[in-house]
């Protein structure tokens, strides 16, 4: 088990109180597990107090004895209830805050009310753009775990030469690869930040099934197995001359990396051939363009006219009527990190060692989608590759 090093959290710690100094916030305070696991180590029930200046309080309460194990901060405190708030606080010598940034872009009303009446006079203000913009440039500790994700998620690859033949299901392939990642230590769980935007290890389907758009805000969707989970693979068969999708999240330690690769059986039609060519020339734009100081937005637009260029303006990144706004996402807790290669981003630049996913994708319905996506990060010459599996289309 792999234990974030304490001089992680520090400089982690240490930057989100940089930002906060600069928005005139007095503490942040999280409860949400994937910032709890950045900034703590461990996803023990609780508060991280993140006072301005001097040591965060890592307030537990379940389990703490588990969290002094787990977590490299010098205080992780038994907590009872918010309401015990003030007075820890002052047994650490610390001030009841004025200002205080939380996540409310995830925080349910009812803890936030709870939060409120706990340190009335408070005023709140959402602190999650701050909590991104640290986890957005990742160190080299983070980057060497995704590695470790981006070889998983490779395995898998292999895995899906050896097993696909026509008959199997498209859920019998997903059991077999998701177990292959399990072996290879996959945690199970694929986060994202966003509301309802559940995903499970990914999206693995075939043929028309691809297609399929769904509620998820993701450029493929699926049939899924029933509407309780309306995405992802199905019970159709596989057959051949088809696209068969790989579109696999690895999950290591807990990081992420996004890889999708395109599989069939015998060959596919000329306008998918071409379609998938067109993709990896998107993903090659990218490649030219992106580097430290690219503006997320500026690269979306020149990738997206591109893609219309080639003739792909109603089945890029969806079915029409279900297309998304983006072709790329940061990733590294969660799926959905900064930096957002999406329409509208004209204020942020790619900084070094940030991590993102670019997923070009032609979508056909009733025939199938293809398309690529790696994960990259950037450097100040350009992209360097996490996930590395051949990109060829496979023909089996």
């Amino acid at each position: 088990m792999r234990i974030t090093p304490a001089t992680e959290l520090a400089t982690r710690i240490e930057k989100l109180q940089g930002f906060m100094d600069g928005a005139d916030v007095d503490a942040v305070l999280m409860l949400q597990n994937a910032d709890l696991f950045y900034f703590t180590g461990t996803v023990q029930q609780g508060i991280l107090y993140v006072p301005v200046s001097g040591a965060p309080l890592y307030l537990v309460r379940k389990d703490a004895a588990r969290a002094r194990m787990e977590c490299g901060l010098e205080h992780v405190v038994p907590l009872k209830s918010p309401r015990d708030l003030p007075g820890i606080l002052g047994d650490f010598g610390l001030p009841l805050p004025q200002t205080a940034g939380l996540e409310l872009d995830v925080l349910p009303v009812a803890l936030y009310q709870r939060l409120q009446a706990a340190l009335p006079g408070c005023v709140y203000s959402d602190a999650t753009p701050l909590i991104r913009r640290v986890r957005a440039v990742k160190s080299d500790y983070e980057i060497n775990i995704m590695k470790d994700a981006a070889l998983q998620v490779d395995r898998v690859c292999q895995r899906a030469r050896e097993v696909i033949r026509v008959g199997m299901t498209d859920l019998e392939l997903a059991a077999e690869l998701e177990a292959t990642a399990r072996r290879q230590g996959h945690q199970g769980i694929t986060r994202m930040r966003g509301f309802n935007s559940e995903l499970f290890y990914g999206h693995i389907f075939s043929g028309a099934d691809s297609a399929v758009p769904a509620y998820i805000d993701t450029p493929l969707g699926g049939l899924g197995l029933n509407p309780s989970f309306g995405q992802g693979c199905s019970y159709k068969k596989i057959c051949a001359n088809e696209p068969i999708t790989i579109d696999f999240a690895g999950a290591f330690d807990g990081y992420l990396v996004d890889q999708t690769r395109i599989f069939c059986i015998g060959g596919l039609p000329d306008q998918l051939l071409r379609a998938y060519e067109d993709m990896y020339q998107i993903q090659n734009r990218l490649k030219a363009i992106a580097r430290t100081g690219a503006i997320w937005g500026e690269i979306y637009d020149e990738c997206y006219a591109l893609a219309c260029e080639l003739g792909y303006k109603d089945y890029f990144m969806g079915s029409a009527g279900a297309q998304v706004s983006f072709i790329g996402h940061g990733i590294g807790v969660e799926i959905d990190e900064y930096p957002f290669i999406a329409r509208g981003f004209k204020d942020q630049a790619l900084e070094r060692k940030m991590t993102f996913a670019f997923e070009p994708k032609a979508v056909f319905p009733g025939l199938g989608a293809v398309g690529i996506e790696n994960t990259f990060w950037v450097e100040d010459d350009g992209l360097r590759h996490l996930t590395y599996s051949d990109e060829q289309l496979v023909i089996l």
